[in-house]
């Protein structure tokens, strides 16, 4: 069973990276000229404009007021706490030391806030992807200041998510570990199923066996749980005095045995690395700890391009760069305040791709889907963007786009605003019309989750009932899926209850009544969690980002996934690496 995982996952990576590994021999791409979409905005249309820009500056304000919740941590009591009496660094500090910049790709960030267990702020941990000495790393590194390090469900599932994007894309992965173990009230939501707790370990197994280097930095508590993090990754480092690895600490052993012992002599880091050996890397303080972890990963088998060749590549990539002819900024006013606000979806593609240039696929056809190609930052990729209800010509025609790109690997890109509600069928031909677009869409379906190019999907708008799954939802496994704040996420939108179906009803009179109360209560309640920030807070997307700033994001998105080409040895080994 183990042996049959390990080879799908490798098989899958291997047909991702087809187009990676064959681009990096060619000299230059194709000389490409697409035509240029004229997509102005136009009078008729602003005042749908002005009411999209008025709802984007509140979801905006939001989205400002509950970043600056999550980025305070756990508060300033425990912040003075972690930094005066225990020592240490804030997580942001020590990604400073460990990352070449601070221009990095952060995940889920506010992940954990309006949870039923409470605000954990960015579910106490910090995931992202960076570059350590050049190299697009994923970091993993936990946040002792929220709850003392206690890890929640969401933790559990954010760190998950994380080691999934790394397994995707073939990044080498780097935990900075400072846990207090499980929250154990909750512990029926974290230690017993197949995607919680055990999983971390399991796939720190099969990430090894991938040949996808992992590196563990212990600055601070290892307990229970914890403890098997820094064990199971392929080297370890340990701060002096502040970091300890123990499945039981001293209380514990005090109630068992009556003895007194210190952490640092049950589990500090002269013990581990003079002892037990479960570290290999000694640091006397979290500076030369990071010192020494940037050091690991110059020693993974990567081969970046020369400097030389880098610089040239760059200068190339610019010349050939176009920035868009309409400014990033329009896109606040072309975020749709609901379906019905939603513009000619062009516009959104003729403000993100390079000279605002766009080759169209079957442009005549199923019109109400928008496919071609187009370059971001030089990086070819294939568009698929609702512009209307997705019919049968539409999802006949997505299909077909998706297995082209699939065949000349080609990345992905979605956009997706999906209709609110699913279509009604009212009539025998209603009906037929119904039943062919739902064999089409099918379709649809199977050749996204079959192509095994990269995906990348950004929810513009909405992102309700099936057409959601064509349009490669989270349950499509993209690499990354992206929200703007406007975004709505739900089985069908909010004011569309009554699209639903419910039980028959006898009474008609009285049963009428109750239907409407009911639809008013499930209307309301969608709209409250149908939000971009409801979504986010429960981890059903890699993040909220702002319209602005969703070509940097692709951008950014587009190299990680290229770093795959550099590794030289990716072939699968028989067994996972066994510590001492």
């Amino acid at each position: 069973m183990y042996r049959c995982i390990v080879r799908l996952a490798e098989q899958r990576w291997q047909c991702s990276v087809r187009c990676m590994s064959s681009a990096a021999k060619r000299k230059r791409s194709l000389h490409s000229a697409f035509p240029v979409l004229e997509q102005p905005l136009q009078p008729i249309q602003q005042h749908v404009y002005e009411a999209n820009l008025q709802n984007s500056n509140a979801c905006h304000k939001k989205y400002i007021e509950l970043t600056d919740k999550a980025m305070k941590g756990g508060g300033e009591k425990a912040i003075a706490r972690h930094t005066q009496r225990n020592k240490k660094l804030l997580v942001r500090d020590r990604l400073r030391l460990l990352l070449d910049d601070e221009d990095f790709l952060e995940l889920s960030l506010l992940a954990g806030l309006g949870l039923p267990y409470g605000d954990i702020p960015a579910a106490g941990c910090l995931t992202g992807i960076g570059r350590i000495n050049g190299l697009w790393c994923v970091f993993i590194a936990m946040d002792a200041t929220v709850k003392g390090g206690t890890a929640y469900p969401i933790t559990v599932k954010k760190q998950l998510r994380a080691q999934e994007v790394a397994i995707q894309n073939r990044l080498p992965c780097v935990y900075l570990v400072d846990s207090g173990g499980a929250f154990l009230p909750l512990q029926s939501e974290i230690f017993p199923d197949k995607n919680q707790g055990g999983r971390t370990f399991y796939n720190e197994a099969i990430m090894s066996a991938m040949k996808i280097p992992q590196v563990s930095v212990v600055c601070g508590s290892c307990t229970a749980g914890g403890a098997y993090i820094p064990t199971m990754a392929e080297e370890t480092v340990m701060v002096h005095r502040i970091g300890t690895i123990f499945l039981g600490g001293p209380p514990l052993v005090k109630a068992a045995t009556g003895e007194e012992v210190t952490p640092e002599d049950l589990g500090g880091a002269t013990l581990h690395a003079e002892v037990s050996g479960c570290v290999d890397h000694f640091s006397w303080d979290e500076k030369e700890a990071y010192e020494c972890t940037r050091n690991i990963v110059s020693t993974l088998n990567f081969l970046l391009p020369e400097e030389e060749e880098e610089d040239e590549e760059r200068t190339r990539k610019k010349k050939a760069e176009e920035e868009p002819l309409y400014s990033s900024e329009e896109l606040l006013g072309l975020a749709p305040k609901s379906y019905n606000y939603s513009l000619d979806v062009k516009m959104v593609v003729s403000r993100l791709t390079d000279g605002s240039r766009f080759q169209e696929f079957k442009a005549r056809y199923g019109t109400t889907l928008i496919t071609g190609f187009a370059k971001i930052h030089s990086n070819l990729v294939g568009i698929v963007a609702n512009n209307g209800e997705l019919s049968y010509q539409a999802a006949l025609k997505g299909s077909q786009f998706v297995q082209l790109c699939d065949q000349r690997d080609i990345p992905l890109l979605f956009l997706q605003n999906t209709v609110p509600t699913a279509a009604p069928t009212l009539t025998t031909t209603q009906a037929e019309m119904n039943t062919n677009r739902l064999k089409a869409q099918g379709s649809m379906m199977s050749a996204v989750a079959c192509a095994s190019v990269p995906k990348i999907t950004v929810v513009i708008g909405g992102c309700h009932g099936a057409d959601s799954y064509a349009m490669c939802g989270r349950a499509f496994d993209p690499n990354f899926l992206f929200l703007w704040p406007n975004a709505r996420v739900s089985m069908t939108a909010p004011g569309h209850a009554a699209s639903l179906p419910c039980p028959d009803s006898e009474a008609e009179e009285e049963e009428e009544e109750k239907k409407k109360k009911q639809e008013d209560r499930l209307n309301k309640r969608l709209d409250e969690e149908s939000s971009a920030f409801f979504s986010s807070g429960r981890l059903w997307d890699d993040g909220v980002i702002l319209p602005q700033d969703t070509r940097k994001v692709l951008r950014d998105c587009l190299d990680i996934i290229k770093q795959q080409q550099y590794q030289l040895t990716t072939e699968r080994v028989r067994s996972a690496l066994l510590r001492i």
